[in-house]
Order: C-alpha cells, then sequence, then structure tokens
C-alpha cells in the first residue's frame, strides 16, 4: 500500500454535490474541505452544486454528471444519515449498476477512530453507475477528512498500489 513514483499520475474529472437543506454557498464548509482537497491531489473540480434533501432532484443531478463524459467521479457530502429527510442513499439505488461495500465498511471503521461507536449511524457508500463512481459521504467536516483523507486520497491516485480505482476506469461499462 504506497504510491508508486514510477508511475505518472492521472488526474480526473470529480464534481462535487453537496445535499443539504440548510447549507448555501456561503457555509459549505465541508464541501470547501472537499473542493480544496480534489484540487490539492491534482485532480480537476470539473463542476460543483448544492442540492436540497430530496431524492428525485438528487438522481436528476447525478444523471445529468453520469452522462456528462467530462466528469468521471461525483463526491456527495450529506444526507447520508438516519433521519427522515436523509435520503443520498435511496437516490443512488435509483442509479446504481454496482455497489462497492468496502467502501463503507472502511469509511466506518476509519471514522470509528475519531467518533467511536457513533459512527454505526453513518450510510456513507460507494457505487458505480453507468461507469462513473459515486461517493456518498457524510456532511460533517471530519466525516469529507475522513473519507478523502483516509480512503479517497489514495485510491483515486493512479499511482496507488497495489491497486486504485483509476486504473479500472477504462473497464467500468465492460459487460
Amino acid at each position: 500500500m504506497a504510491i508508486d513514483t514510477s508511475r505518472q499520475f492521472k488526474p480526473i474529472n470529480i464534481a462535487l454535490l453537496t445535499v443539504s437543506d440548510t447549507r448555501g454557498p456561503e457555509d459549505d464548509t465541508s464541501g470547501d474541505i472537499l473542493a480544496e482537497r480534489i484540487r490539492g491531489a491534482g485532480h480537476k473540480l470539473a463542476a460543483r452544486a448544492i442540492e436540497k434533501d430530496d431524492a428525485t432532484v438528487l438522481v436528476k443531478r447525478l444523471n445529468n454528471w453520469i452522462d456528462d463524459p467530462a466528469i468521471d467521479a461525483i463526491v456527495s457530502t450529506g444526507g447520508t444519515g438516519l433521519t427522515g429527510r436523509d435520503v443520498t442513499p435511496e437516490a443512488l439505488d435509483r442509479i446504481k449498476d454496482k455497489e462497492i461495500p468496502g467502501f463503507g465498511e472502511l469509511f466506518r471503521w476509519i471514522s470509528y477512530q475519531t467518533i467511536g461507536t457513533s459512527t454505526v449511524q453513518s450510510r456513507a457508500l460507494a457505487v458505480v453507475a453507468r461507469g462513473t463512481y459515486i461517493f456518498a459521504l457524510p456532511g460533517s467536516n471530519g466525516a469529507v477528512k475522513d473519507g478523502w483523507d483516509g480512503i479517497l486520497a489514495e485510491q483515486l491516485d493512479s499511482r496507488n498500489r497495489p491497486c486504485n480505482f483509476v486504473e479500472l476506469m477504462p473497464r467500468l461499462r465492460e459487460h
């Protein structure tokens, strides 16, 4: 598990979606943290939006980004909790082709190191939809740091060994 500096870094285009009924551009701190980390890692922030906790609205936004050839992956923050308004996982269920169960499992393990058993309230998950990765993180600043720093920074780096998400991208639409 290491970055192989003999391999070339391949930047990808990432869309960032904040799911919230209460946050706007001026106070989207978790979105700001992710945008900074995406750019800091050498990737392109291809799009950014804030949408309300409404599964139909989320599905429409996600489908538009999935169908955009200029977007390789989507990272969302928010809407993964247990309340009635938290519908990000339900929106992803409508569009996913495959789930990536290890993402949510690993996220909760990393999060446990910080917040203990409260991590069981997170429904963080990742899916592949029509060849596009979608990673759904909780909306707190700590959660997006855990998700990016603990998983996505390495898995979205084409130099990560023994394997990474980027090297699978050309094959995601195979049947």
